[in-house]
Formats: C-alpha cells, sequence, structure tokens
C-alpha cells in the first residue's frame, strides 16, 4: 500500500506543475496539444476539442506540449509567436504552482496535527545546548538572524550548520539574549544536534494554519538556497549531502510508514524542491526560458528559435546524464536515514 502513496505523491507533484503550465497556456491563447500524465508509451488517452489528455506507462512525470515550443511557428496561437511577457507567465506558471501546493499541503499538516511552536521543553544533559545555558522554558526567537516561527525551522537550521557555530537568540522569561551554540554530530546518524527537544504543541485556526503554510514555504525557500550556497561553497558534499531520484524514493518510502500526515508535510518540502529547481537557469528547464523571455522583455530583441531550440536539446541531453550520474552515486554511496 505504502508504494502506491509514493506514486501518488510523485504523481500529484508532477501534474500540479504542469497544470500551471497547463491552465496558463490556455488563458494565453496557446494551443496545447498533449497533456500528459506519466512518461514513455501512451497507454490511452481521450482527446478534448484540440488536446489530447494521455495516460503512459510510466507513473511518475507528466509534460505539456504546446504548438511552437520547440521552434518557430506562423501560426497565430503557438507559443513562440505570443509576446514574451505572455511566455513567462506561460513557464512561471508551473513552479508557481509548486509552491502553492507546498503553502496548502503545509496548511493542511498544520491544521490536523497541529505544529511543535520554538520553546525547550527539555535539555540533554551535557549537550552543546546545556553548556551554552539553554534552559527549559527558552523560546527561540532567531537563529543566525534568521526568524523562527516553528520547531521544524530550528531543526532546519541545526540541520544545514554542517556543526558550524550558531547565534541563537533568545527568550527567558521577560529578558532576551543570545547564545552561541556549536551543534554536535550524531556519529550513528550522521545529522547534527543542538540537545533540546520541543513538546509544546499548537492546534491552529484555519487562518493561522494557512500563515504557518506561507511560513514554512519560505522558511524552506530559505534554507534551501542556503544549503545550495553551502555546496558551491565547498561546505556541503555531493557525496553526503546531495541526494538523487533513488535517494528521494529511498525517503519517501521511509516518511510513507510513518503516517499520512508526514507524507503529506514531505510532499509539500518536495514540491517546493521540484519549483526551485525548475526555476534554475538550465536550457530545457523552465528557468531558462523564463529568462530568455525577461531578456527578449528588456532588450525588445527577439533570440533565434532554432539556436534556442539547439541549446534546449543540449541542456536536457545534460540534464539526463547529470541524472544518470547523480543515480548511480546514490546506488554506490548511498546518503544515511
Amino acid at each position: 500500500m505504502n508504494i502506491i502513496w509514493v506514486i501518488l505523491a510523485f504523481s500529484i507533484l508532477v501534474i500540479i506543475h504542469e497544470f500551471g503550465h497547463f491552465i496558463l497556456a490556455k488563458l494565453n491563447g496557446v494551443k496545447v496539444e498533449e497533456f500528459a500524465i506519466g512518461m514513455g508509451p501512451k497507454l490511452f488517452g481521450v482527446r478534448g476539442k484540440e488536446t489530447l489528455y494521455a495516460f503512459r506507462l510510466i507513473p511518475i512525470g507528466g509534460y505539456v506540449k504546446m504548438l511552437g515550443e520547440e521552434g518557430d511557428s506562423e501560426d497565430e496561437r503557438s507559443f513562440s509567436n505570443k509576446s514574451p511577457l505572455r511566455r513567462l507567465s506561460i513557464v512561471a506558471a508551473g513552479p508557481i504552482m509548486n509552491f502553492i501546493l507546498a503553502i496548502v499541503l503545509f496548511a493542511v499538516v498544520g491544521y490536523l496535527k497541529g505544529f511543535l511552536i520554538p520553546v525547550v521543553s527539555e535539555v540533554i544533559p551535557q549537550s552543546p545546548a546545556i553548556k551554552a545555558g539553554i534552559q527549559p522554558g527558552d523560546r527561540i526567537l532567531e537563529i543566525n538572524k534568521h526568524k523562527i516561527s516553528t520547531w521544524e525551522d530550528v531543526m532546519g537550521e541545526v540541520a544545514i550548520s554542517k556543526g558550524e557555530p550558531l547565534n541563537i537568540y533568545l527568550q527567558r522569561n521577560n529578558e532576551k539574549k543570545t547564545v552561541v551554540v556549536r551543534p554536535m554530530k550524531n556519529a550513528k546518524e550522521g545529522t547534527y544536534m543542538l540537545g533540546v527537544y520541543s513538546s509544546a504543541l499548537e492546534k491552529p485556526s484555519f487562518t493561522k494554519s494557512v500563515s504557518y503554510g506561507i511560513r514554512e514555504t519560505n522558511s524552506t525557500v530559505k534554507q534551501t538556497f542556503q544549503s545550495l550556497g553551502m555546496l558551491f561553497k565547498g561546505k556541503a558534499s555531493l557525496k553526503k549531502d546531495i541526494g538523487g531520484p533513488v535517494t528521494i524514493l529511498r525517503v519517501t518510502w521511509a516518511v510513507s510508514k510513518a503516517g499520512l500526515v508526514n507524507l503529506v508535510r514531505f510532499s509539500a518540502f518536495i514540491s517546493i524542491q521540484l519549483g526551485i529547481f525548475n526555476l534554475l537557469p538550465i536550457p530545457a528547464l523552465d528557468g531558462f526560458w523564463a529568462l530568455v523571455s525577461l531578456y527578449e522583455i528588456i532588450t525588445r530583441r527577439r533570440i533565434n528559435r532554432d539556436k534556442l531550440g539547439t541549446v534546449s536539446t543540449i541542456g536536457f541531453t545534460l540534464l539526463l546524464v547529470l541524472m544518470v550520474v547523480v543515480t548511480i552515486k546514490d546506488v554506490l554511496y548511498p546518503i544515511k536515514l
């Protein structure tokens, strides 16, 4: 049963992403030739007035095929014939839908399960936290000048610290103070820890749940870019810290065993990663086409579509090679869960 939940979760993330492209293409008068759910050979399809809605063999992935997407077309309803601003709205719609979905999923988790507020309930003896003077009842307000709203924010900041000292701004009764804590590595699990726990659960209203969804999405986006920055600075390892499709499936499988609510939360996290990844200015990704549209809006000069098609094809090929390499890395050097 778990494998069904895993496949369903991934399928929904991709379908929502592609639906963003689909609906904006329709609104901008672009002819959508196919809306595919899954990849590979077509199993069956239903043809609408002009669009084929197809289900394909591999139940992970999907795509939207638009007229004139891969080159110049004289048809007024082709993607390439639309203004740069309209094309920008179409390519940006997919990642934006991923962020909206993440907000919704986080809000659902917050409403159903509640969330831990950043108040320390327990401090482990001999831990970095107790050595820094952190006490039960302390409320963590900021870590390295990043605002903390939930306990998940605390865990996220510790995870990306890689053992570097953290400046923790906290409140104790009516007093506010800053303490410096160097997270300790858990040798068994390969993760970092402060040695503090929270059991302060808040059950929010619907309005607060939406606010929680927005905060968690914003926090996850910031932490993702911090992680990317650490990777480029050499503070993170491709071998130990970066996972590909196999790692994602392993984590999703493990999370699904912990219950549906945990799977929903993890799906929100993956939705954000999918949105950010697609916004990278790499040929064949949404970010590349968004960059092209922005260039044409600013310069009012049109880039040759045949050349763009060639660059996109090369970029797509390199992405496939990268995916194969990362998948092999996942198998040979699996990340500890």
